[in-house]
């Protein structure tokens, strides 16, 4: 099993910036990816953004070039660097983490991000 824990977060005005991080500890081995979902209120959860040693990284449209994600294999982290941010980058952001062995998606409690207009 993969634990993950999230820090960061918070609230941060429009244009402002926030930064989150994650931690995974357990079997930590098989980790290749690692990454951010959000579910903002009433929607879907979506990835936002992910680092894999297979494909690089990976943004969703609504985020390229305001955020960035890093990962640092060595310390099982990851951390996403949000900047220019905006009401709608509001909701729960979910750490997760994917395994090869076995096949898995392990997921963090969750962080809340408020943008206020």
């Amino acid at each position: 099993q993969v634990q993950l824990v999230e820090s960061g977060g918070g609230v941060a005005g429009t244009g402002g910036s926030l930064k989150l991080s994650c931690t995974a500890s357990g079997d930590v081995t098989s980790i290749y990816a690692m990454g951010w979902h959000r579910q903002a209120p009433g929607q879907q959860q979506t990835l936002v953004a992910r680092s894999s040693d297979s494909s690089g990284t990976t943004y969703a449209d609504s985020v390229k070039g305001r955020f960035t994600i890093t990962r640092d294999g060595a310390r099982n982290m990851v951390s996403l660097q949000m900047d220019a941010l905006k009401p709608e980058d509001t909701g729960i952001y979910r750490c997760h983490a994917m395994t090869r062995n076995p096949m898995a998606v392990h997921w963090g409690q969750g962080t809340q991000v408020t943008v206020s207009s």
